[in-house]
């Protein structure tokens, strides 16, 4: 198989593709825009499929393609199929299907349906781009188009507080790009190539720290990092499947996605420094778990939860150990299908009790017992109940700690973990149990309900079959191991 070849397909169906929905609408087709959408991206997963059991036996090839050459500067487009990108394109595009799919039933009755399922595609377009690119500049690039997706998707409903949000949004995390950028022309000052792979590339070389402190700056503002997070629990004035992309599929995984990309498989950070990644990522985990369990909005309770748990996913990159770089992989995958499931149950809710105040809710069990169990069930998969996946996940990071040395910030992960399952119990409590205290309604629509069981059986499955995405995040782990030196793991070691 040309496995370049498929991997432009998948980068262009839902790039390219996208291109049509608005056309689409032009012609008055405007009710057939949510089912191309759902075509383009269930195909860009399944052409994902093809690539893991290549995955699995350790395929890692590159291809670069020169665009510009002259005065000193070397720019290449360039693909990089290995473990990570296969597992990352592979979940992003799952999770991105089934949010389309529910849209169907969600987005319906709304106004600016062609524009909306535009954006989504192009949005699981960058994703793509962004995880099989070689390149800092390409990166760069479909980093940035996905900020401009984000910040059209969460002021979607045009109201003056919405679009103001939407702004703050763009703002801090174009900001954080632009620094991050500047930190890509310092890298490429001292090194002289903006590739991470390939003959002359960044691999295994190290960076200034100035340098790791602007790149730093544009990857916590985009996966919304304490004190960079505060924009991402006011996107959820966004709709529900829009939230559900941001915290679960897309957005906030693609600064994970670069820093395991760029430092653990690629560029050196500077000894003594990895310390200051896990300070700032426990911090965000501890913080923004607290403040979930202060909150009463039930996406904004969700949204705070997202910052925790990507914190507590950038801690197992940066134990930079082998059980902490699988669970944060495998973390990945288990945040993405059960906070999706979260946020479409919130999506449900929502539509039926026309409020986001828990305080206003209470007994929707008896009306709504599918989405109850759903939302149960991925609640304690982020509180890491076994046997669900965020169980495994968070165990193998807590270990990775504990075998990077760093024991005082293992266990405050593990009260961090205790402080998750308090605020998801409560929000259950408040949302389905008790006395009804507002308005409620029968389950959503066939369609919507359907999605959110899919995907508390996958975070079902994904725990009892761990084995196949355990392979596929270890060989990952050993590519990595294979790629960085000695010299990468020295500030680790004390």
């Amino acid at each position: 198989m040309d496995y370049q070849a498929q991997v432009m397909k998948i980068i262009a169906v839902p790039l390219l593709g996208s291109l049509l929905i608005p056309l689409l609408g032009w012609m008055g087709r405007k009710k057939l825009t949510g089912y191309l959408a759902v075509a383009l991206i269930a195909t860009t997963n399944i052409l994902t499929w093809s690539l893991l059991a290549p995955g699995l036996g350790g395929l890692k090839e590159f291809q670069l393609y020169p665009l510009f050459q002259g005065l000193g500067v070397s720019i290449n487009f360039g693909l990089n199929i290995d473990a990570l990108s296969i597992f990352m394109s592979f979940t992003a595009s799952l999770i991105a299907t089934l949010i389309a799919i529910y849209s169907l039933g969600y987005i319906e009755h709304e106004h600016h349906e062609p524009e909306y399922y535009f954006i989504v595609t192009l949005f699981v377009g960058a994703m793509m781009g962004l995880v099989f690119s070689t390149s800092l500049i390409f990166m760069y690039l479909f980093w940035e188009i996905s900020a401009l997706a984000c910040w059209r998707l969460i002021g979607y409903y045009r109201e003056p507080e919405y679009v103001w949000k939407a702004d703050k949004a763009f703002l801090l995390t174009f900001a954080g790009a632009v620094l991050m950028l500047l930190g890509f022309s310092l890298v490429f000052a001292q090194h002289g190539s903006f590739d991470l792979v390939g003959p002359g590339s960044l691999a295994g070389k190290p960076i200034s720290a100035i340098a790791l402190a602007l790149i730093m700056a544009g990857i916590f503002s985009k996966s919304a990092t304490v004190p960079l997070h505060t924009w991402i629990p006011d996107a959820g004035v966004a709709p529900s499947t829009i939230t559900s992309l941001l915290h679960a599929a897309i957005l906030v995984k693609i600064g994970l996605y670069g820093f395991a990309r760029m430092f653990l498989n690629g560029m050196v950070i500077p000894e003594g420094y990895w310390v200051w990644i896990l300070g700032f990522a426990m911090a965000s985990a501890f913080i923004s778990a607290c403040a979930a369990l202060m909150e009463t909005n039930i996406k904004r309770l969700l949204a705070y939860s997202t910052v925790s748990q990507i914190g507590y996913t950038f801690l197992g990159f940066a134990a930079v150990s082998k059980w902490g770089y699988i669970g944060a992989i495998l973390y990945i995958m288990a945040h993405g299908l059960a906070k999706g499931g979260l946020f479409l149950c919130a999506g449900i809710v929502e539509h039926g009790t026309h409020t986001k105040d828990m305080t206003k809710m209470g007994g929707l069990i008896k009306k709504m017992p599918i989405t109850a169990i759903v939302y149960v069930t991925c609640a304690l998969s982020i509180a890491g109940i076994p046997p669900l996946a965020g169980f495994f996940a968070k165990d193998f990071v807590i270990t990775g700690l504990f075998e990077g040395g760093h024991p005082i910030i293992a266990t405050m992960a593990i009260l961090t973990a205790i402080l998750t399952l308090m605020y998801m119990l409560k929000s259950f409590h408040l949302v389905f149990l008790g006395a009804p205290r507002g308005e409620s309604h029968h389950e959503g629509s066939p369609i919507m309900v359907g999605v959110v069981a899919v995907l508390a059986l996958l975070t079902l499955i994904s725990g009892l079959g761990l084995q196949l995405p355990w392979n596929l995040a270890n060989k990952a782990n050993e590519q990595r191991e294979a790629l960085m030196p000695e010299s990468a793991h020295v500030s680790t070691e004390h």
